[in-house]
């Protein structure tokens, strides 16, 4: 976000971008299923602070007339981008790349090494990249922490470089709340903004699945996907 390039420092493109390429179809055709498209906040179904806000559902004509403001307010004719990722998730990216060129958006893919785009993400050299985040502990505070800017990188996790007074405010406040629903209610508004800001593209809400054995019973599932056996039972 503190990035010189004007695509990047455009709200108006990066809105474009979240609105300009369908998660649905991405989920169904290049994961099987196997995830949750995010149409809502940064906050994944499955925490406290998960409030069905508003997000980015795939609107063509709305995106391409937000690149269309873009270019009228910078006069940038042919806006492009380039997405660093690994060779794991090439197809993720190949899927975006082709959906924002029909709205108006060049985008090149730089695929590296995992080891190399780690150092690259860390050090603020990658405008943008593709990454993913799992909760250490199960609170929507370890998702918003990536955009409190104390935690900028190499210092915390905030690798978008994301600054946003009102956003510190409230994560500072939530710090000192021990009641979750007073707690839920600041994260949402905390996620509103990100949502709002756009420093992000959220792609999808992962999920997890276990076969079990029919015999076993009390192993359940949980939001972090822990394995936790202390009432699993099984049947001679």
């Amino acid at each position: 976000m503190d990035s010189e390039s004007p695509q990047l420092q455009s709200k108006t493109l990066r809105q474009a971008i979240n609105y300009g390429f369908d998660r649905v179809k991405m989920i169904t055709y290049l994961r099987n299923g196997m995830g949750i498209p995010a149409i809502h906040g940064f906050i994944p179904k499955g925490l406290a602070g998960f409030n069905y806000i508003e997000g980015y559902s795939y609107q063509p004509e709305k995106a391409r007339l937000l690149v269309a403001q873009y270019k009228e307010e910078t006069g940038d004719d042919r806006p492009t981008i380039t997405i660093g990722t690994n060779s794991q998730y090439l197809d993720l990216c190949e899927f975006i790349q082709r959906e924002l060129e029909k709205i108006g958006i060049k985008v090149i893919i730089d695929v590296m090494p995992p080891s190399t785009l780690r150092q690259m993400k860390s050090s603020g050299k990658l405008d943008v990249f593709r990454a993913s985040w799992i909760a250490d502990y199960p609170d929507a505070e370890n998702y918003l922490s990536l955009f409190y800017s104390p935690n900028f990188t190499p210092n915390g996790p905030n690798y978008t470089h994301f600054k946003n007074e009102v956003f510190d405010s409230l994560y500072v406040k939530a710090l000192s709340v021990s009641n979750i629903d007073q707690r839920k209610h600041i994260y949402t508004q905390m996620d509103s903004i990100i949502i709002a800001e756009a420093p992000v593209i959220p792609l999808f809400y992962d999920v997890a699945v276990r076969f079990v054995n029919k015999k076993v019973s009390g192993l359940g599932i949980n939001p972090q996907n822990f394995l936790i056996l202390k009432r699993v039972k099984k049947e001679e």
